[in-house]
């Protein structure tokens, strides 16, 4: 039944083209996708379930508020209006990416996969996130998209030609900052605060809000700092799902991007059944 159930989800998974053709898959990929994968529940819930965009829709209603709040007690004197967000599994989605390892038989993020799909341009805008990014234009607040990716040559032209494609407002050079030999975004984050009262920041990893979160090896200390800021989040971070990578994963593995080894299968394994119920 597990066999039959797993064959299904990735069968749903390679048929969720988002309006373009998928890849076809290896021979090695074929044979792959009859056996367990660890990204694909996670993938096919993000392409499928009505819950993942309410979870979007929820968290860009809820910036929305703040910053209408703000603007309406904003005074000439003071700092102009800002929001940050991130740009990955926050304001862009990539189900195609997904899909595609996937179809492949892949079951960690893949770096050269990834570097070859950005220049694409086949990422998608996360839902609510055009809504509120123009409703934040319309009502004189800024947007600052503060990013971390590696393309190699032309990785910033290629993270500001995505957004440009999908529309998004204040795309240009003054209010994109792509990182490229580090994820610490709060260096960049706090320029912009001596300039602007920020708002909301918007990410999918707590790292995107303060780098204290960024914690390797150390799953319940993770856990720890985040309870203990627990009145930011929905407050001055909106924080947007995304099972299927992040800095959550450093936590486990050390990394955010670890290799498909099988000590890695053992360690997510021996994780994912830390806390069983064991019947009696």
């Amino acid at each position: 039944m597990k066999k039959i159930l797993v064959s299904a989800l990735s069968i749903a998974v390679l048929g969720l083209g988002i309006g373009c053709e998928a890849a076809p898959a290896s021979a090695e990929g074929q044979q792959a996708v009859t056996k367990s994968n660890i990204l694909t529940m996670a993938a096919v819930w993000k392409q499928t379930a009505a819950e993942y965009r309410a979870l979007y829709y929820q968290g860009f209603n809820i910036a929305q508020k703040y910053v209408d709040e703000a603007v309406a007690k904003h005074k000439k004197k003071n700092k102009p209006l800002a929001v940050i967000t991130d740009m990955d599994d926050t304001i862009v989605l990539h189900d195609r990416y997904w899909a595609h390892l996937i179809a492949n038989g892949e079951e960690f993020f893949n770096d050269p996969v990834w570097d070859k799909y950005i220049p694409t341009n086949s990422l998608i805008p996360a839902p609510g996130a055009l809504d509120f990014l123009n409703h934040c234009k319309e009502k004189g607040v800024e947007v600052f998209y503060v990013t971390s990716r590696d393309q190699g040559e032309g990785t910033y032209e290629m993270a500001l030609e995505n957004l440009q494609k999908l529309g998004f407002p204040y795309a240009d050079k003054e209010h994109l900052t792509v990182l490229v030999d580090t994820s610490n975004k709060e260096p960049r984050q706090n320029e912009i605060a001596e300039k602007f009262d920020v708002v909301v920041k918007l990410g999918d990893s707590l790292n995107d809000f303060q780098r204290k979160y960024y914690i390797k090896n150390n799953v319940e200390e993770r856990n720890q700092v985040a309870d203990k800021d627990k009145d930011l989040f929905g407050t001055k971070y909106i924080v947007m799902p995304n099972p299927t990578d992040g800095h959550w994963i450093a936590a486990i593995f050390g990394q955010s991007e670890p290799e498909d080894t099988e000590e890695n299968r053992a360690l997510w394994h021996k994780t994912a059944t830390k806390n069983q119920w064991e019947e009696k």
